[in-house]
């Protein structure tokens, strides 16, 4: 049986986060701590959200989530619908929720006029990038990816010195 996809929901806020503590131990990150619940709690129900949610579910059981935003390409001068995140508990993988979710967030690209849709994997995450490939979607080598934070982040702000 296919899970079906739908959009988040209020009371789906604990089991959302539980979702996202299951992808951080999964990938050996430290998961969100209290401060940072309660700001995803605040940001996925606030209006406009911060970010939108997608939940995989199956006999009336979430077992996976996507999290996306709208970039833009000046590029292509389209809007880009990147994926935060994707995750299907372990134990549920194999069984199309997956590739349900990837499919409904390529209709919503496909409904905002987004010229791409992108996200990042973990290099060592290959039953991932083996996934990703048997959707048609190229991984760009040749990009990398950069960051600031904490009080790198600060520094160049000019709110630390």
């Amino acid at each position: 049986m296919v899970p079906s996809i739908r959009p988040l929901r209020e009371p789906d806020i604990a089991v959302l986060l539980s979702l996202i503590q299951a992808l951080a131990d999964y990938e050996h990150l430290p998961g969100p701590d209290a401060d940072a619940r309660d700001r995803l709690t605040r940001d996925a129900m606030a209006e406009p959200p911060g970010f939108r949610v997608l939940l995989a579910e199956t006999e009336g059981r979430v077992i996976g989530y996507a999290v996306y935003m709208l970039t833009y390409s000046t590029f292509l001068a389209r809007p880009t619908l990147y994926v935060e995140d994707i995750f299907v508990l372990p134990k549920e993988r194999r069984n199309g929720a997956g590739r349900a979710l990837m499919q409904e967030l390529a209709r919503e690209a496909a409904r905002r006029d987004c010229g791409r849709m992108e996200w990042h994997v973990l290099d060592w995450n290959t039953p991932a990038q083996d996934f990703y490939r048997s959707l048609g979607a190229g991984q760009l080598d040749e990009w990398r990816l950069v960051r600031l934070t904490g009080a790198e982040l600060g520094r160049l702000a000019g709110t630390l010195s």
